[in-house]
């Protein structure tokens, strides 16, 4: 039987990263989930990563769910020991966990606590599992030169436009467009392939929230596109880069948003 493939996923237990960890099962990739969610009164909440497990596993994939905080430095090492104990490979590394501010401020009023939150987990984080997951993915490269690995970066329309009232998100994003940039190059002479996927106006439950506003923009013309992005569109992408159908394009950034990006007269 062949050896399937096998994709690090973090921030999977809903919401765009289970679109990913979803569409990479269905193209013959086993999985490793991570999540760090918690319940409404702030306890650890499990229950979305044992549903996603299960959702993998209906797919035909295995599939192992790890809570942890990227922005760890030892829950990135039990990340990465996990996947080397269970399947001992790793040929895909998509960073998507993230946070928003716990509450919005203007720039003028934002908080060093909140600034340091969120960089942390947006950007702190994938920095240096990436730098952990590419060195072992260097040293499976010696051992199995047939292999393929790449890596993917999950930004968002926040990384070029400015949003005042979340300021650390705006500037941890940018952060990871240059990450991206840099790992690419550095990663280019392995044949390790880094992108970018920018996400605009995606359907999630964290967006539910602000579903009439943004439905009232959509219509408007804030997308050329005039529908909200669903978890699939994001998926079908990272599909595309897993399947190998963009690796000459490495440091590449994909936008996912209806044309959001436009400069329109």
């Amino acid at each position: 039987m062949k050896e399937r493939p096998v994709a690090i996923v973090t921030g999977a237990s809903r919401g765009i990263g289970k679109g990913i960890a979803l569409e990479l099962a269905s193209l013959g990739f086993d999985l490793v989930v991570n999540y760090f969610d918690f319940t409404a009164d702030g306890k650890p909440d499990d229950s979305k990563a044992i549903q996603t497990q299960k959702e993998i596993e209906d797919l035909g994939a295995k599939c192992e769910i790890l809570r942890g905080d990227v922005s760890s430095a030892a829950d990135r090492d039990n990340l990465v020991a996990l996947t080397k104990s269970k399947f001992g490979r790793c040929d895909m590394l998509v960073n998507n966990a993230g946070v928003a501010p716990l509450k919005r401020l203007d720039i003028l009023e934002a908080t060093e606590e909140s600034f340091d939150r969120v960089l942390r987990i947006n950007l702190k984080g994938p920095y240096f599992l990436t730098q952990k997951v590419a060195n072992w993915m260097i040293e499976q490269i010696k051992e199995h030169p047939d292999r393929a690995f790449r890596i993917v970066n999950t930004s968002s329309l926040s990384a070029y436009t400015s949003s005042p009232g979340r300021g650390e998100y705006c500037v941890s994003k940018a952060g990871v467009s240059m990450m991206t940039m840099l790992y690419a190059d550095r990663l280019a002479e392995f044949g390790i392939g880094v992108f970018e996927i920018r996400p605009g106006i995606i359907a999630t439950d964290m967006t539910s929230v602000v579903k009439d506003k943004y439905d009232k923009l959509i219509s408007e013309g804030l997308t050329p596109i005039k529908r909200w992005g669903q978890l699939e569109d994001i998926g079908k992408v990272v599909g595309a880069i897993a399947e190998g159908r963009l690796d000459f394009s490495t440091g590449q950034v994909i936008n996912v948003d209806g044309g959001f990006h436009f400069r329109r007269l």
